[in-house]
């Protein structure tokens, strides 16, 4: 018996390995993917859609961890979907995966509940590491894209106003559009998870958002570039 349990005290730790489901009608790409997760231990490939119609159906029904959507999809484009998706489980993570870099694209997605937006020519790596931080409450976004989103509302200056935030709220927020989890976000400013937490849920109403995507996106107009 102690024995037993000696053995049981040093096994490694297992986590639950990463759900991931693929909204995507081009067969090759769909099936390059479920390869993709399929070859590691980390990840387990769900279900995958070649509709947003489909997804619409099947991702509620069972809902993964992370949701990789295409825009170009067939009937409803997948910025719609995001948005539909979003409205009915307002917890599911979405990350759009698309070959389209144009800013006003990355912004709806965002804007529609995204938490992020990969370029489907980027490294293997960078996809399953987008993956990753999404699950852990990230916003996925290569410096690339970030720098174009910047671009775009320097140029489209949105009409949201941060008045009513608080000096505490602004730094948050600001750290939120940099990309740090709520962790270390609460580390970087010395408080604590719960409090960090609170800050979050404040600004969302404040902003009347109901995602980090959606808050750095009101946020950026009048952030620097460097952010």
């Amino acid at each position: 018996m102690l024995a037993d349990q000696m053995l049981n005290m040093f096994a490694p730790i297992t986590t639950m390995p990463i759900t991931v489901s693929i909204v995507e009608d081009d067969a090759g790409v769909r099936g390059s993917l479920v390869r993709l997760l399929k070859q590691s231990r980390e990840f387990r490939f769900l279900e995958s859609y070649s509709t947003g119609e489909a997804a619409l159906r099947g991702a509620i029904a069972t809902p993964p961890d992370v949701l990789l959507m295409d825009i170009n999809l067939p009937g409803m484009n997948g910025i719609e979907c995001v948005q539909k998706l979003r409205a009915l489980a307002p917890a599911l993570r979405i990350v759009v995966l698309t070959v389209y870099e144009n800013p006003e694209r990355i912004f709806n997605a965002l804007a529609a509940g995204a938490l992020g937006y990969i370029l489907k020519q980027r490294p293997s790596a960078e996809v399953l590491e987008a993956i990753r931080d999404a699950h852990q409450g990230g916003a996925p976004m290569s410096s690339q894209i970030a720098r174009k989103v910047v671009q775009f509302f320097q140029k489209n200056p949105s009409p949201a106003n941060e008045a009513s935030l608080s000096a505490r709220e602004l730094e948050v927020l600001s750290l939120l559009a940099k990309g740090y989890l709520i962790k270390e976000i609460a580390d970087q400013l010395g408080i604590s998870f719960v409090t960090t937490r609170t800050y979050i849920r404040r600004i969302y109403e404040k902003l009347h958002v109901h995602s980090r995507a959606q808050a750095v996106a009101k946020y950026l107009p009048s952030a620097s570039p460097s952010c």
